[in-house]
């Protein structure tokens, strides 16, 4: 056993057939903190890295990780608020407040090589094979992954749930809109999009631009619609969740990374 692989061990607890916990890794000279999760057999297991969503690594969003690992993958979520204390801002005046500072706290500047540098801790494990690595992401990290995967060759597949489309002013460090729709051109990997149909959070224009905008993907793309699902819908313990959209989700979600990351 590497020193490596101890100190990982030690942090771990098992949960049924994976054993998960708190890690650290570095960036550069920063430390990164995450929850990695991985199945409690002998790999090499593909690697799925996850952007976590406005909130932050929640416990649904641990609970997914360690959801990821049965599934048969080493599962790190990053937490791309570690700069704030793993905490989104907290000094808001009303929840679109929050949601802004939280979307200019976790920047994609700021969270990609936070994320790159979580696969690459995962990769070095020995449960993993990083050569076979995708990512996932969940709202404010459902456009983070497509920022990564205009970067980076690393990512086999990129999955993102109701991520923005199109980031309003104050949601941007420059203080314009920032489009995801023209990263379409510059994906590096093929790429899985779901949205709900009643998603209250993002317009639905914005989701029929981007799905006309599919056949200029540079790798292949697909969208799903989910009807009377809203936003966050996946998460249980929110009150849109929406059981059948969620199951569905999840069945597809999981099909695609087995594929790319075969």
């Amino acid at each position: 056993m590497t020193e490596q692989e101890g100190d990982i061990a030690m942090n771990l607890t098992t949960f049924d057939s994976v054993r998960a916990g708190w890690v650290h890794f570095s960036n550069g000279d920063r430390l990164v903190r995450g929850y990695l999760a991985v199945p409690d057999e002998h790999g090499p297991w593909p690697v799925v890295v996850t952007a976590h969503e406005n909130l932050g690594v929640t416990e649904h969003r641990q609970g997914v990780t360690r959801a990821l690992a049965a599934e048969g993958f080493v599962s790190l979520t990053v937490d791309m608020f570690s700069r704030t204390g793993g905490m989104p801002p907290q000094n808001y005046v009303d929840p679109e407040d929050r949601r802004s500072k939280a979307f200019l706290a976790a920047q994609d500047e700021l969270a990609v090589p936070d994320l790159q540098a979580g696969l690459d801790f995962a990769a070095s494990l020995p449960e993993a094979d990083g050569r076979r690595a995708g990512a996932l992401g969940f709202c404010l990290g459902g456009g983070s992954v497509l920022v990564w995967a205009t970067q980076t060759d690393d990512l086999k597949a990129v999955v993102s749930l109701y991520g923005i489309p199109i980031l309003p002013p104050a949601y941007s460090p420059t203080g314009a809109e920032r489009s995801r729709i023209p990263l379409l051109a510059r994906l590096r990997a093929p790429v899985q999009f779901h949205f709900g149909g009643a998603d209250e959070a993002i317009p639905a224009d914005q989701i029929d631009l981007l799905e006309k905008a599919l056949p200029t993907s540079a790798t292949p793309a697909e969208l799903h619609r989910y009807a009377d699902a809203g936003h966050a819908y996946h998460d249980d313990t929110h009150p849109n969740h929406h059981p059948e959209a969620a199951a569905l989700t999840w069945r597809r979600t999981v099909a695609f990374l087995r594929e790319r990351l075969a």
